[in-house]
């Protein structure tokens, strides 16, 4: 169905894409699948690196300027009067699909979504057993007549006050209890129902379903994969030739006159003898060419290393080299002034209850009925920071016995998570945790020091056994953007004050010495020293949704044996 009901573009993929829930005034909208979607009107997003490393042909934009370009349907059915307090499905209490106000009330008052939905760790997603609840344990007599209703009690807002009565005379019951986690299970297995693929996508499914809150923030997890624009891939005859691959990607379908009639299109920009130059380095590089997400960040941080002086307004990267101050620590071995970068994010799949996000792993739930050649994405525009630092530095220290101790520690906390979910437990690596701490630092200063929001600024990380960078940039939508605050903090001056800034002011929180001694914290208790007094920024701004984070990596703790035994405890103690 369609509906008046808006939204952003970025939305699409962050907050209501396709299987999520979209409220609307007093209604509850769920966002179909890509089989549905308008494709016609979706404009395509250059940036051949990420399409390839999903699997895909193409990126696109979601379509927008008609209320079909989305389509849309009503979920969860089950739907209750606030007048005459009557609950069922919308076809019983609305007799219309498209005005959902109640037909026997004298005032028609508009209906409300049942606040309690279904889903399981497949993702599968459901109405919530309201009659069964109900009924749980009792026989009706024939022909009885169920028409159903539910008070609230008026004494708190809990579930326990929400009262469920049946006309058939069955003992009224509450909702409380309904969220444990065996809640459903003597009403059998999940139903498989993927109603954002229609009715006949249901699937197998042997879980126990799970009672939600229809606006918790586990109903839809987004899994979303990003990446920077670099050259060439960024300067303008590579998103030309990318604009054509269709017509160009089959060599033996590709004639000189095809060619000069594709340059022709580009109103004296590129002359063919470009094109072909362009063709062949794209097809020698893309035949044995690795798009795994580590090869991906690989191939953004030798760009961010070497950087590209400005060519033109039509490149998407521009990275400068600076001159590093002599206060910097060892430890930062180069500084990059990033005034032009452009980000694609596309969304590949969503999951439930638990953030599923690696490619064809249980959980993670399909787009579409059948597999597309495209995907939705959005590119932004941004500048920012890079910091490249000495990774033989971070090898040797993190060999030390203080950081081993501290991996152990967030080793035993991933063990049991990920025993808790069935999954293969993550190895932790301590450089990492270390410099995704330092990532926070940098927002956390940037933030006050360019006057961005931190909600604006992003983090990207670049750690592997060979290389250790940070880019904190201001890819937004909004027009805290591209202004250039944050690339201007990479001056020699203006970074060694910020970094110096930062480091002393996060080397004591608040919450001292409840923070800094803390051996479990946050989200599964995948973090050490860390909380919203110190190093925790607005998840969207986190890579890795504010889990593995330890400032005493970086500072050291109250310890005798600990103070100094920090990554840069020895240039805070000299600020």
């Amino acid at each position: 169905m369609t509906t008046g009901a808006k939204a952003r573009r970025g939305q699409l993929l962050s907050t209501y894409g396709i299987g999520g829930l979209f409220p609307s005034e007093t209604t509850s909208y769920m966002i179909v699948g890509l089989d549905e979607w308008n494709e016609n009107r979706a404009r395509p997003v250059s940036e051949p690196r990420l399409a390839r490393s999903l699997r895909v042909s193409d990126l696109k934009t979601p379509p927008a300027g008609t209320a079909r370009d989305v389509p849309v349907i009503r979920f969860p059915l089950t739907q209750v009067c606030p007048s005459c307090r009557r609950i069922g499905s919308l076809p019983d209490l609305a007799k219309d699909w498209n005005v959902a106000k109640c037909a026997q009330c004298k005032d028609k008052a508009l209906l409300t979504p049942f606040r309690l939905i279904t889903a399981c760790a497949k993702g599968h997603i459901d109405e919530f057993p309201y009659f069964r609840w109900l009924h749980k344990g009792t026989v009706s007599a024939d022909g009885a007549k169920h028409e159903m209703t539910m008070t609230s009690l008026g004494r708190t807002s809990s579930l326990a006050d929400l009262v469920l009565k049946c006309t058939c005379g069955v003992k009224p019951k509450s909702l409380d209890g309904t969220f444990g986690p065996k809640a459903l299970a003597e009403f059998g297995t999940c139903s498989g129902a993927r109603p954002w693929l229609g009715g006949e996508a249901r699937q197998d499914c042997a879980e126990i379903p799970r009672v939600l809150q229809r606006g918790a923030s586990n109903v839809w997890f987004p899994a979303v994969r990003s990446a920077i624009s670099i050259p060439p891939y960024s300067e303008a005859l590579a998103k030309f030739v990318d604009k054509h691959w269709i017509s160009l990607e089959d060599p033996d379908a590709v004639t000189p006159r095809l060619i000069e009639n594709i340059a022709k299109s580009s109103n004296g920009k590129h002359s063919a003898e470009e094109i072909t130059a362009e063709l062949e380095r794209r097809r020698s590089e893309e035949k044995d060419a690795d798009f795994s997400e580590s090869a991906l960040r690989r191939d953004e941080f030798s760009a961010l290393m070497a950087g590209r002086e400005e060519n033109g307004i039509d490149s998407d990267f521009v990275c400068l080299p600076m001159r590093l101050d002599s206060s910097l620590p060892k430890l930062v071995t180069e500084v990059r002034k990033v005034t032009r970068l452009r980000e694609v994010r596309a969304l590949y799949g969503f999951s439930r209850l638990d953030g599923v996000t690696e490619l064809g792993a249980e959980g993670l739930c399909d787009l579409s009925r059948t597999r597309q050649h495209w995907l939705p994405a959005i590119e932004v525009i941004g500048e920012g920071v890079f910091v490249a630092l000495d990774r033989g530095e971070l090898t040797n220290w993190s060999k030390e016995r203080f950081a081993q101790r501290r991996r152990k520690l967030l080793q035993s906390a991933a063990d049991r998570r990920a025993a808790e979910f069935g999954r293969p437990a993550p190895r932790i690596d301590i450089v990492e945790v270390a410099v995704h701490t330092l990532a926070h630092v940098l927002i956390d200063q940037l933030s006050l020091d360019a006057g961005y929001p931190a909600a604006s600024l992003r983090e990207r990380l670049y750690v592997d056994d060979e290389m250790a960078g940070i880019l904190v940039y201001t890819a937004s939508s909004d027009s805290a953007g591209s202004l250039g605050g944050v690339a201007s903090q990479a001056s020699p001056d203006s970074f060694a004050d910020a970094l110096r800034e930062g480091l002393t002011r996060l080397s004591w929180c608040s919450c001292d010495p409840v923070c800094i001694e803390s051996k479990a914290s946050g989200a599964d208790a995948l973090n050490l020293a860390a909380c919203h007094a110190c190093v925790l920024v607005p998840e969207t701004s986190c890579e890795l949704t504010n889990t593995f984070l330890d400032r005493a990596l970086l500072f050291g703790t109250h310890e005798e044996d600990e103070a100094d035994a920090g990554l840069l405890s020895t240039f805070v103690a000299a600020g």
